[in-house]
């Protein structure tokens, strides 16, 4: 091998993984440049991981695949970094043992068995640099080995933390908004037990969610690839949904004040436009299954209304939230084709949530309804038992 194109390829090798790593790891902010190393990784990784998906039904299964990738990339990547430097290392050595003029101690295979050793600072012994820049070289390796490794270490709690504060927002929608969450299943659940003023507390919340999420899935990109923990639970899919209480608050829900809303939903477009051109991902001009389909905008406002819900939308609410709809929804059909995470739809479905399922779930459900809406009292699971016992006859009253 040349000795000129050993030197070039190591020292460019070395300054490429530096960087890459320095941007992903410590890095705040995101990296504008169109070609990186790292970029270039995930985009290749994850269309071989996504073809091999789409192969499998929707479901379970594939979600359980899917939920794979986000981790293991993690792991291959890592590795990635290490062998190319311990590679870039192994070259430099060998450049280093030529400048001598003395016959090479070793060859380049040697060389980077060598940096290998040096770099997880194992310290064998049986290859051992002679020239004094390679001594000094070995020592930079070391350090560089242990202060990757210590990086590595410190950086995985906080994709971890990270992940975790994200993950909290959407598991509370399911008491709040079903499972998949829905902005009908939002609105009537709120409606229904005379909280709709506690709205703005939760779009609140849900507007600094937003802008935690924008700040860490810039700086962190690879945290869009982690799934949630149910199959029909999403980052994206819990966006969407608040999203859509928004403008539906926006059009036509009479006793909610509209300025949080508006905040909201300005905050997760935000969210939506700047991780869709992180990944560069275009918008979807058409999609099979609309979300809300033409005929279902008055079966909504009927099932709000059925809550007690005030809708004051006027006749061409159906137009006005159609030209909303289009100012996020294709950016956000675009984001769910390309991470293949489905979207919730408008109305509420006839399926239990997770807190509901299990061992009487079906009776806790019933009687946390009844207690709230003040058909079950207190009286009622004081009583003392005559003929049944008490718990009988409230499990026969709320059926």
């Amino acid at each position: 091998m040349n000795v000129a194109l050993a030197l070039i390829g190591g020292l460019l090798l070395f300054v490429l993984v530096v960087q890459d790593a320095f941007e992903v790891m410590l890095l705040p902010r995101r990296v504008k440049r169109r070609w990186r190393l790292t970029g270039i990784y995930f985009h290749v990784t994850w269309m071989l991981w996504r073809r091999f998906a789409v192969v499998t039904p929707a479901g379970a299964r594939r979600e359980r695949f899917l939920s794979i990738y986000g981790p293991s990339s993690m792991m291959l990547l890592f590795s990635l970094w290490a062998t190319s430097l311990i590679a870039a290392f192994g070259l430099l050595q060998w450049v280093a043992q030529q400048s001598t003029g003395l016959p090479p101690a070793s060859n380049l295979g040697e060389q980077i068995y060598m940096s290998g050793v040096t770099f997880f600072t194992l310290g064998f012994g049986d290859v051992v640099p002679h020239a004094p820049a390679a001594r000094g070289l070995a020592v930079f390796e070391a350090g560089s080995g242990f202060g990757l490794i210590a990086v590595v270490i410190g950086y995985l709690p906080v994709l971890y933390q990270l992940f975790s504060r994200r993950e909290a927002h959407v598991i509370q929608l399911d008491a709040r908004a079903g499972s998949p969450p829905t902005a009908a299943g939002m609105l009537r659940r709120h409606a229904e037990s005379s909280g709709l003023d506690k709205l703005d507390e939760l779009l609140r919340a849900w507007e600094v969610w937003g802008a935690e999420l924008l700040e860490s899935h810039l700086s962190y990109p690879m945290l869009a690839y982690y799934r949630s923990q149910h199959d029909d639970q999403s980052w994206l899919g819990a966006l969407a949904a608040v999203m859509d209480t928004c403008a539906l608050i926006l059009i036509g829900v009479e006793d909610i004040q509209p300025l949080q809303a508006r905040m909201t939903f300005a905050m997760l477009r935000q969210v939506i436009i700047e991780i869709a051109r992180s990944f560069r991902v275009s918008a979807l001009k058409a999609v099979d299954q609309p979300r809300l389909a033409p005929g279902d905008f008055p079966k909504m406002i009927s099932y709000l209304e059925e809550a007690g819900l005030v809708w004051n939308g006027g006749e061409r609410a159906s137009e006005t939230l159609a030209a909303v709809r289009a100012t996020y929804e294709p950016q956000l059909q675009g984001l769910g084709d390309y991470l293949l995470i489905p979207l919730p739809g408008w109305l509420a479905d006839d399926s239990a949530d997770h807190w509901e399922r299990g061992p009487r779930g079906i009776i806790a459900r019933r009687l946390i309804e009844g207690l709230a809406a003040g058909n079950i009292s207190s009286d009622t699971t004081n009583s003392r038992p005559s003929g049944r016992t008490w718990t009988r006859r409230l499990r026969d009253r709320i059926r």
